[in-house]
């Protein structure tokens, strides 16, 4: 098989006003949401854009798009279909705080980088069908799925 990844379209768009995004959290993004395509076994050219915002923007998207009043880490918008046709597979969207990276990498003790690549394989999850809220079963298996994928790309707490 062909590398399919080298075909996969990642847009990144830094959304941030003075922009904060690194050269080093960019490269970071692409790996995780390849390697997570490859650990999950898609076999086609896939699309996936990411933005990283600040905290009253990521606010506001969540309250308009979840009915969620506050900030969050990360939203997801999935857009996936089974019946993808021909070229990559438009996966969906990925929003990204990064206001809210570094302060949770402040308190959990480990990298900004780390937390990036931590919301970037737990939204590309969801993007393939993965969702921690509908039962403590799929809570196990996604949580689980998403540490594997981390400690492969050499990002463990």
């Amino acid at each position: 098989m062909k590398n399919i990844f080298a075909r996969n379209k990642i847009y990144i768009c830094d959304e941030c006003e003075p922009s904060v995004i690194t050269k080093k959290e960019e490269k970071l993004i692409k790996k995780a949401v390849n390697t997570v395509l490859k650990a999950e076994k898609f076999e086609r050219a896939a699309e996936v854009s990411v933005t990283v915002v600040d905290d009253a923007s990521i606010h506001v998207m969540n309250r308009e798009s979840r009915g969620v009043d506050r900030a969050t880490d990360v939203l997801s918008f999935p857009v996936f279909d089974e019946d993808f046709g021909v070229g990559p597979a438009v996966l969906g969207d990925i929003v990204i705080s990064h206001e809210t990276a570094v302060r949770q990498a402040n308190e959990y003790g480990h990298s900004v980088e780390r937390e990036i690549a931590f919301l970037t394989v737990h939204s590309m999850l969801h993007l393939l069908g993965y969702d921690h809220e509908t039962s403590p079963e799929d809570e196990k298996k996604m949580f689980t799925r998403q540490e594997e994928i981390l400690t492969f790309m050499g990002q463990k707490r």
